[in-house]
Formats: C-alpha cells, sequence, structure tokens
C-alpha cells in the first residue's frame, strides 16, 4: 500500500524550541500568527503582558473557525473581555502552551480547517 502525505493548504509549523518558531523552514524569533489560509507574521507582543483586546479583534476580522492561541512556555489564559470579537463572531478559541499550539495547528491545518495560531514565543 502507497501512502501519500497530506499537503496542507498555508504555512506549516516546521519546529520550535525555547525562543523560536519556524515556519516552513525558517526560525522566528518573535511572536508570530499564522494561517492555513497562507499568512504568516509578526503578531502581539513580546509576552502575554504585552497583549491587549486589540490583539484578538484582529483575530477575529480574519474569519477563521479556529483560533489556537499559543499563550508561551506555559498556559496563560486572556480575559474574557480579551476574546469578545471572536465570539460574537462565534469564533472557537482553544488556548494551550505554544508548543502544544503548533503541533495543533499542523493537525487542524492538514485536515483542510481554516485555522489561526497566535503564538507567543
Amino acid at each position: 500500500m502507497k501512502f501519500i502525505p497530506d499537503a496542507a493548504q498555508g504555512p506549516s509549523i516546521t519546529g520550535y524550541g525555547p525562543g523560536w518558531i519556524g515556519v516552513n523552514g525558517e526560525q522566528h524569533h518573535a511572536s508570530i500568527l499564522v494561517s492555513s489560509q497562507g499568512l504568516c507574521r509578526p503578531w502581539g507582543g513580546a509576552s502575554f503582558a504585552d497583549l491587549q483586546s486589540a490583539h484578538f479583534d484582529e483575530l477575529a476580522a480574519l474569519e477563521p473557525e479556529l483560533v489556537l492561541f499559543g499563550s508561551g512556555p506555559r498556559i496563560q489564559f486572556p480575559p474574557p473581555q480579551w476574546l469578545a470579537a471572536l465570539y460574537a463572531r462565534r469564533i472557537g478559541v482553544e488556548t494551550m502552551d505554544t508548543q502544544a499550539a503548533c503541533r495543533t495547528y499542523n493537525f487542524l491545518a492538514g485536515e483542510g480547517r481554516k485555522v489561526v495560531a497566535a503564538l507567543l514565543v
């Protein structure tokens, strides 16, 4: 039997480690936004403390099915008011540490889901 790998339409997360995330083989040393619809760019601030409601409003404007929020090396939940724009559009939000968010993003993107990963390094 021959297996054919699924090909994600957008960027793939190809690695991660302390202080970096690899997207399509390129290392990023700052927080990033990655979308299965092709987007990969800087996002948010250097840490959880730098985030504001406007950062999450920006995610709602992308109209994904689901947002994966990678909150850094440990789970930190954003206040509900930061997520109001996402909830108003019935966009799902999952919060996890950044490494788990990277793995989950690849899985969902490979399934063809419209997913956005907002990742703090």
